[in-house]
This record gives C-alpha cells, sequence and structure tokens, in this order.
C-alpha cells in the first residue's frame, strides 16, 4: 500500500521549474511569430487597399482628363488650340465650364502628383491670357512616372498607319498634333511593390482636324 501512494504521488507531481521556463518561453515564441503574421496581413491588406483606391482616384483622372482634351479648340485671342506640349506638361485651350469662354487649361506634374491650372481671358482688345494658372486642382497622386514614361504622347494626322514618327518628339510642333495619349503609372509605395498600374487612355483633337 505505502508503495503505491508513493507512485501516485510521484504520478500527480508538477512540473519542475525549468519546464515551467521552457513551456513560458515557447509560448511567447508562438505568440510573437502571431502578432508578426497579423501585422504584416494587416499591412499587405492596408496596401492592397490604398494602392486600389489611389489607381482608382488616378483612372478616373484620365477619363476626366481625356474628356477634356478632345474639347480643345481655338483660344479667344485665336491662338492656336494646343499652346504647348511636352513629356509632362500640355497646355491647350478649353471651354472648361462650358460658359463659352475658351480658357487655358494647363496640365502638369509636380511632386508626384498630376495637376490642372485654369486661367480665364482678360477682356480687352486684344483678348489676353495671364502667363500663369489662375486656379489649380488636383488630378491624381502616386504618380510615378519616370524620364523614360512620359505621362503625354502625341501623335499627328498619319498614326496608326505610320508608327515610325509617331508618337512625335518633344517639345512637340503643335500644329502637327492630332491626338493625345495620356499614361499614369500609379504606386504609392515604389519600395514596397516594384510593379506599377499603368492608365492610359486616347483623345482625339476634333476641333483641330483639317
Amino acid at each position: 500500500m505505502t508503495f503505491r501512494m508513493k507512485q501516485k504521488k510521484r504520478a500527480l507531481k508538477g512540473m519542475s521549474f525549468v519546464e515551467m521556463i521552457m513551456a513560458i518561453a515557447i509560448l511567447l515564441i508562438g505568440m510573437e511569430a502571431m502578432t508578426l503574421l497579423f501585422l504584416r496581413s494587416f499591412d499587405n491588406n492596408k496596401f492592397i487597399l490604398e494602392m486600389g483606391n489611389a489607381s482608382f482616384l488616378a483612372s478616373r483622372g484620365v477619363s476626366k482628363v481625356v474628356s477634356e482634351i478632345r474639347k480643345t479648340r481655338q483660344a479667344d485671342n485665336g491662338d492656336y488650340p494646343v499652346e504647348s506640349g511636352d513629356d509632362f506638361d500640355l497646355k491647350l485651350y478649353i471651354d472648361i465650364d462650358k460658359d463659352n469662354t475658351t480658357e487655358r487649361v494647363h496640365y502638369y506634374l509636380l511632386n508626384s502628383a498630376l495637376y490642372r491650372g485654369i486661367t480665364e481671358p482678360v477682356a480687352g482688345l486684344p483678348i489676353t491670357y495671364p502667363s500663369g494658372d489662375g486656379t489649380t486642382e488636383l488630378i491624381a497622386g502616386s504618380i510615378a512616372n519616370t524620364a523614360t514614361d512620359p505621362i503625354f504622347y502625341y501623335y499627328n494626322d498619319d498614326y496608326p498607319a505610320d508608327l515610325v514618327n509617331n508618337p512625335l518628339g518633344t517639345p512637340v510642333s503643335i500644329s502637327n498634333v492630332r491626338m493625345i495619349k495620356v499614361h499614369l503609372m500609379v504606386n504609392i509605395d515604389p519600395l514596397h511593390a516594384p510593379d506599377y498600374v499603368n492608365i492610359e487612355s486616347f483623345a482625339d483633337l476634333r476641333n483641330v482636324h483639317d
């Protein structure tokens, strides 16, 4: 009987101090791994959501810009519909607010964002346009276009049959421009994800064709 009682006491003996420390260490390692997994998952989901939102805004911005460019027309002072065109800077004349007055509209890249500037003409003889932008508006952010990936591409009347001379070189000869492509590369964090979302669309200058 005494031998059996000793066996029972030995069986009911708890963990040793070393075993307890090891169990706590394993538990802490497991908790740390779960925390890191959660944080990484949260960070990835946050990035996906922010990237999706930036891409949506850029897509909407491209659609807006292309829709406006299609309405390019002669300036109220008689100037040519397109004032100037470069890889990241475009100035042309549009009745942007449908008030029967032709504004000068300026699209340009600044600090990884695409902006639109609008300048109203000044009445007089002759009508004039101030040199600077009257008002500015953000079109899209998180723009990652580089020097080798312009935002604006220009085409003449021979496109698409002539792919040798199109797109036109910049700064562009404005009298040859008949179509403009708007191309945005979007990435909220190029270091996080090397791939870009590419958004592009063409705008035919309806009022410039012969």
